[in-house]
């Protein structure tokens, strides 16, 4: 495969927008002003643009079917080119200028290396204290061995994930830069802006009090999250708005973390009474005080890890040290084991 677009067209014009969007993002586009040529290319670009002008030239060859073919041209299109879009397997047909943001957005997909398969795995306290955020960060710091991570702190109201993984004095953008955003965000801008060592990231918090942005904002920035990551934590908050329905309803799966007592699991069972897609919960439990299995039993869920408390943890989250000492502690073990169940590209847990 080639890394760049193919843009099939004669239309000086066309090509002149198409070659401006992809510099946007940093990429070039391949040219091709006739059909013949364009069967020759027709399999190895990731994104295929066909003009409007050549769309018929190209649907009489019969192209074989592929994956990522868009049909662009100016202004309204009428039932010939319909018809010859699916004849190419076209995916939409984009219209000039008004389409320009898909694309934009199409084009910074490739820029960004493609992607849009990192996992995306929500946290969530069954109960105050449950120490939701500390295991979220656990996570993120055990999937940064295997790729780009990055813990989006969605609570507020939490001890703060860049505290809890000592990147709190790191620079980069927070919630507060990206509230005000409109449009696409772009993967690798995202990953690049956000306080980050090595390959793990995070985004939290400005100083002060804050609130997550609109809902289609919140949406965004898990998008570029996952196009530009392997792995992508949420610490979820307990509370619910749009926003945070909006992070929720993103991710693959939500961790409900549950202290194994009678008021953790009572307050846990509250908690999931009100997530949707119960099949997508998981819970990991926290204790010794009750067997893992009975708490999975009394909140219907499969218990995916269990860990017992692990001394010296807040002070070492004090010190700076971060949650994973040594891999052999408690909380390594129940975070490598949950890992150790993920299964990235596909996006999905095994119960």
């Amino acid at each position: 495969m080639t890394s760049e677009p193919l843009v099939i067209t004669a239309d000086s014009l066309l090509v002149a927008e198409a070659a401006r969007l992809a510099a946007a993002s940093g990429i070039t586009i391949e040219e091709c002003t006739d059909a013949a040529g364009a069967l020759r290319r027709w399999q190895r670009p990731p994104l295929i643009l066909v003009g409007a002008d050549l769309l018929a030239e190209v649907a009489s060859l019969r192209p074989p079917r592929r994956d990522d073919v868009y049909v662009v041209g100016w202004g309204t299109t009428g039932e010939p080119l319909l018809r010859a879009a699916l004849e190419v397997g076209a995916e939409t047909m984009l219209e000039l200028p008004s389409a320009e943001a898909v694309v934009a957005g199409l084009l910074a997909d490739i820029g960004d290396g493609g992607g849009g398969d990192g996992l995306v795995v929500g946290v969530v306290a069954g109960s105050g204290g449950a120490g939701a955020t500390t295991y979220a960060a656990a996570l993120a710091s055990l999937g940064a061995d295997r790729g780009p991570t990055l813990l989006v702190d969605a609570d507020r109201l939490g001890p703060g994930a860049g505290r809890v993984l000592a990147l709190e004095e790191v620079p980069g953008v927070s919630w507060g830069d990206l509230g005000q955003t409109a449009g696409r965000l772009g993967a690798r801008a995202l990953r690049e802006a956000v306080p980050h060592i090595g390959s793990l990231g995070v985004l939290g918090w400005p100083s002060g009090d804050g609130a997550l942005p609109r809902p289609e904002v919140v949406r965004e920035v898990l998008a570029a999250a996952r196009r530009g990551h392997d792995l992508v934590v949420v610490d979820l908050p307990r509370e619910s708005d749009a926003s945070a329905e909006a992070m929720l309803t993103g991710c693959d799966v939500v961790l409900v973390v549950v202290r194994a007592d009678v008021t953790g699991t009572a307050s846990a069972a509250r908690l999931i009474s009100r997530l949707p897609e119960r099949d997508r919960v998981r819970v990991v439990v926290r204790g010794r005080a009750a067997e893992p299995e009975a708490v999975g039993r009394a909140l219907g869920l499969p218990v995916v890890a269990s860990m017992s408390d692990q001394r010296g943890l807040a002070e070492a989250i004090d010190l700076g040290l971060g949650p994973i000492r040594s891999k052999r502690a408690p909380l390594a073990r129940a975070a490598a084991e949950v890992l150790a169940r993920c299964k990235v590209r596909v996006g999905v847990m095994a119960a």
